[in-house]
C-alpha cells in the first residue's frame, strides 16, 4: 500500500513539473518564433550584404585574397550580431556574456599558440593592401631570385630562374629587404672590359658606343655610357653601360651576351687588343743577396768539382 502511494506521489510531482515546463514553453513560444525569424533574416541579410559588397570591391580591389577575407569577416560578423540578438530575445543574456568571455579567452589562447601563422597572415594583409609587387614580377629576396607565381595571405611562391618553386612565408618577405627588377620595366646592364695600355682611349670609347647601338632590347632613348674606372695590372679597365627593356630574366641575359659579342667583333675589326693577364716575377733579391750572384757562385763551384773529378780519373 505504501509502495503504490509513493509511486502516485512521484507521478503527480513529475506531471506538475511537466505542466510547469509546458506553461513556460507556451509563454516563451512567441519569443522562440521571433528568435528563429531573426536568425533567418540575419542569414538572408548577411548573404545580400556580402554579395553587394563583393561586386563593389571587385571593381577597385586588385587582391582577390584580400577581398575574400573582408567578405568572410563581414558575413561572419553579421551572423554573430544576429545570433546574440536572438539569445537576448530568449532572455539568455547571461549566455551571451559567457559566450563573449569564452571567445575572448579562446582568442588569446589561439593567438599564443599560432603566433607565427597570425604574423604571416597579418603580413599577407599588409602586402595585399600596399601591393609592393604583383604576380609576374622578377624579384630577389632572402637569397632567392625568380618570378612571383602566387601571392596568398600566408605565403608567396617564387619560381627561380633554374626552375624550382620556393614557398616563402609572408612574414619573412615583409621583414627582409626585397629588390623588384620589374617595377620600372627597364634595367641597366654593365659590361666590364679591359684594353691594352697602348690603345687610344677616346677611339675605344667611340668604337664601343657604335658597337652597342643595336643591342637586343636596348632602350634607344637612353645614352650608351663608356666610362674608364681603373688602371689594372695589365690593362686599362672600363664599363660599358646601357639600358634594356626588362620583363623576364632572359631579356637581361641575352642583351648582355649580345653586347659582349658585338664588343669583341668591333675590337677585332679595329685591331684593339684585350690583353692577357701579365705577371712579372722578380728574383733579384733573396736573403739579402742577389740571386744572380749566388747562382754564379754555385755554377763555378760545380765546374771546379767537375774538373777536379775528371783530372783524378785521368791520373788513375
Amino acid at each position: 500500500m505504501n509502495y503504490f502511494q509513493g509511486l502516485n506521489e512521484t507521478t503527480e510531482l513529475l506531471w506538475k513539473k511537466l505542466e510547469a515546463w509546458g506553461d513556460q514553453f507556451v509563454l516563451i513560444l512567441p519569443n522562440i518564433f521571433l528568435a528563429v525569424l531573426l536568425l533567418i533574416i540575419t542569414f538572408k541579410l548577411a548573404g545580400l550584404v556580402r554579395d553587394w559588397t563583393g561586386k563593389f570591391m571587385n571593381r577597385f580591389a586588385h587582391s582577390r585574397a584580400l577581398v575574400n577575407l573582408i567578405l568572410t569577416l563581414l558575413y561572419t560578423g553579421i551572423l554573430l550580431v544576429g545570433f546574440f540578438f536572438a539569445l537576448s530575445i530568449l532572455k539568455l543574456d547571461r549566455v551571451v556574456v559567457s559566450l563573449l568571455a569564452g571567445v575572448g579567452v579562446v582568442g588569446i589562447a589561439l593567438g599564443f599558440a599560432f603566433k607565427d601563422i597570425a604574423a604571416n597572415f597579418m603580413a599577407g594583409v599588409i602586402i595585399a593592401v600596399r601591393r609592393p609587387f604583383r604576380v609576374g614580377d622578377m624579384i630577389e629576396t632572402n637569397d632567392y631570385f625568380g618570378t612571383i607565381q602566387r601571392i596568398s595571405l600566408r605565403t608567396m611562391d617564387i619560381r627561380q630562374t633554374t626552375g624550382e618553386t620556393v614557398h616563402l612565408p609572408n612574414k619573412t618577405v615583409f621583414e627582409k629587404p626585397l629588390t623588384n627588377f620589374s617595377v620600372y620595366g627597364t634595367r641597366r646592364i654593365d659590361v666590364e672590359v679591359g684594353i691594352s695600355y697602348a690603345e687610344d682611349l677616346e677611339h675605344v670609347q667611340q668604337v664601343v658606343t657604335e658597337a652597342l647601338q643595336d643591342v637586343k632590347n636596348r632602350v634607344k632613348t637612353r645614352d650608351i655610357e663608356v666610362m674608364y674606372d681603373a688602371f689594372g695590372d695589365s690593362s686599362i679597365n672600363f664599363k660599358a653601360r646601357f639600358w634594356v627593356s626588362y620583363s623576364r630574366q632572359v631579356d637581361y641575359v641575352s642583351a648582355k651576351s649580345d653586347a659582349i659579342i658585338r664588343i669583341k667583333k668591333a675590337f677585332d675589326a679595329n685591331d684593339i687588343l684585350i690583353p692577357f693577364p701579365i705577371r712579372t716575377l722578380d728574383f733579384g733579391i733573396k736573403g739579402g743577396e742577389k740571386l744572380s750572384e749566388e747562382l754564379q757562385q754555385l755554377g763555378e763551384s760545380f765546374k771546379a768539382n767537375f774538373i777536379a773529378g775528371t783530372s783524378k780519373k785521368t791520373e788513375d
